[in-house]
């Protein structure tokens, strides 16, 4: 699994695992971005968790009595539909560490997002390039012929290179 999304009490955090299996996240191990204030990953404020890459996601809730958590692993019998979910984000506005600084306008909305593979230039208007891709899982009713998504994970984040204000790559 190779990336963190989660959603707390103050906002929201993104994060990535390196090499050695350690989370890093926008304000761990460094604050990266210390002009914004970036909510810290911590239990205290952790309303859910999604933890996923190419194959599976954990995904963790937090309810009246404590956490709950599921695993979702891909099987190559089931129906799959891929989404791309458009994210905030107009310009790249710094790279470090692994993430990149994007803004959104001039609504001042920021996150760190964890990709540095697109293109960055601060003047470039990015007409919203990441993208957060999803499956959605196709359950199929024998009696009826009715079919319906019953199941989505996170896949992974990235971003689609802007060819012109039209076409992407």
């Amino acid at each position: 699994m190779k990336y963190l999304l989660a959603h707390a009490e103050d906002g929201v955090i993104w994060g990535y695992f390196n090499s050695e299996g350690d989370l890093v996240t926008p304000t761990e191990p460094e604050l990266l971005f210390q002009k914004y204030d970036f909510p810290v990953f911590k239990y205290e404020t952790l309303q859910q968790c999604r933890v996923f890459g190419d194959n599976a996601e954990i995904m963790f809730w937090k309810n009246d009595i404590g956490f709950n958590a599921r695993i979702i692993e891909d099987n190559p019998d089931t129906e799959v539909i891929t989404e791309e979910q458009i994210l905030w984000g107009t310009q790249a506005e710094k790279i470090t560490n692994g993430f990149t600084l994007v803004s959104d306008g001039s609504l001042g909305l920021r996150h760190a997002v964890p990709l540095t593979n697109f293109d960055f230039n601060r003047n470039q208007q990015l007409y919203r390039p990441l993208r957060l891709v999803v499956h959605h899982y196709i359950d199929f009713d024998q009696t009826t012929g009715l079919a319906r998504i019953y199941l989505s994970r996170l896949v992974s984040v990235k971003s689609r290179k802007v060819i012109d204000a039209k076409t992407y790559s």
